[in-house]
């Protein structure tokens, strides 16, 4: 029987999955790309594989049920997407098919149970803050826990660093070059909260006033990744009306947020919202690209040398194609050595929550991204994304090597301090 695939039976994002489904001319470059090949070694867990599985379920030739395991294994790294001569887009095609297919599927009690946590407490920084001081008791039973659970736990920091709540508005130091609005992010707020303040300092030295939109929320970009679009959707709905459109960018400093937010043309397509979600998508820039394109102000510098390796957060390298930047502002750092992983931007393992889904996948690629981290000899670690800073962080730990781990911007943040 011939199977087809009709686009509008797709919805409106059936033209964009359609497209890629047939750019894929099956040649294989993507597989030394795709870390989930390199792990498994099977055609179905890599992204060529995946098109033809994903091809077959819309045209119905093959089941729901069938395809899964292997479509649940993808990180959305998109590792695959600058490896492509043909230029499919996997993530429209990705993104698409796990909204799609998501109210079809019927998820065993456990993993539902994990996914409504995901979805009920990450983007929200107040629970889940709640969430995680309740889990570290959890953690003394983590063995006797299920999987998926025990995963999330073992990723909470021993404590908490303590709430550090921002402002509404940060000025600019000297004559004002740009007005930018912030994202503060949901899972950053509570992990690592004096990233977002060493963004905002670092900005202001760069003579830029920042406002911190009240209203705003998570980005929808977590949820966005395991296909729950209604859910994100609303979120999204929240920071479209909170953001101002009378800035000069709207700053992320999270790869996976910025990576989001910039798809949100697509999470909205042929609802009302799309022309006011591609205009903010539009202005998205992750800090580095920013202060990059701006002209960075020559920093003071570390107090102390410091060999520092840099490791690219997937969806600052692969899926917004940011590379040079990070580096150009880094080495401009007056003592700092800045190393190389030369990798290829191999995924951690983190990948929105991958590393809780997928616990024995992330594992693995946490402990090889550690030891080839280590393998530099580098005193610290750099990289733009708060799931890869966690990921690295728990893995180094495990191999009884911890270093210090740091955002971008907390380097540069250090290089400014003997101006103030």
């Amino acid at each position: 029987m011939q199977h087809s695939i009709h686009i509008e039976q797709l919805g409106p994002r059936g033209a964009a999955m359609t497209s890629a489904i047939q750019s894929c001319v099956h040649c294989g470059f993507c597989l030394a790309a795709c870390p989930t090949y390199q792990v498994l070694g099977q055609e179905m867990d890599s992204p060529r594989g995946r098109i033809y599985l994903m091809k077959g379920v819309l045209e119905k030739a093959i089941s729901v049920e069938e395809a899964q395991p292997h479509i649940d294994r993808c990180l959305g790294c998109l590792a695959c997407v600058p490896a492509c001569p043909s230029g499919v887009a996997y993530g429209d095609l990705l993104m698409g098919y796990r909204a799609r297919v998501e109210g079809e599927r019927k998820r065993p009690l456990l993993d539902q149970t994990a996914r409504t946590l995901i979805c009920e407490t990450l983007p929200y920084p107040h629970r889940f803050r709640l969430a995680a001081r309740a889990g570290r008791l959890g953690r003394l039973l983590q063995s006797a826990l299920p999987e998926q659970i025990g995963a999330m736990l073992g990723l909470l920091p021993p404590k908490l660093p303590p709430a550090q709540p921002l402002p509404t508005f940060y000025p600019a130091q000297g004559e004002r070059r740009a007005r930018v609005a912030l994202l503060a992010g949901c899972v950053q707020q509570v992990l690592a909260p004096e990233i977002n303040w060493a963004t905002l300092r670092v900005l202001a030295a760069n003579s830029v006033e920042t406002v911190i939109p009240q209203g705003q929320g998570c980005c929808g970009s977590i949820l966005m990744h395991i296909g729950e679009d209604k859910k994100a959707q609303r979120l999204a709905r929240a920071n479209l009306r909170a953001f101002p459109t009378d800035v000069d960018a709207i700053i992320t400093n999270a790869a996976g947020c910025g990576s989001g937010m910039k798809e949100y043309g697509l999470l909205f397509a042929g609802l009302p919202e799309e022309t006011a979600a591609h205009a903010y998508a539009h202005l998205v820039k992750d800090i580095t690209v920013f202060l990059d394109e701006l002209g960075l102000t020559s920093p003071p510098g570390l107090p102390q040398p410091l060999r520092a390796v840099y490791q690219d957060a997937c969806h600052l390298r692969h899926a917004q194609g940011v590379l040079d930047p990070p580096r150009r502002l880094l080495r401009a750092v007056p003592n700092l050595t800045l190393l190389e992983l030369n990798d290829g931007g191999l995924c951690c393992g983190s990948a929105g929550t991958y590393n809780i889904e997928q616990p024995h996948i992330a594992a693995e690629l946490g402990q090889m991204k550690a030891q080839r981290i280590l393998a530099t000899g580098a005193e610290a670690v750099i990289s733009a994304n708060i799931g890869c800073l966690t990921q690295i962080q728990t893995h180094l730990a495990r191999q009884q090597r911890p270093l210090p781990i740091y955002h971008t911007l907390q380097i540069l943040d250090a290089a400014y301090e003997g101006k103030r």
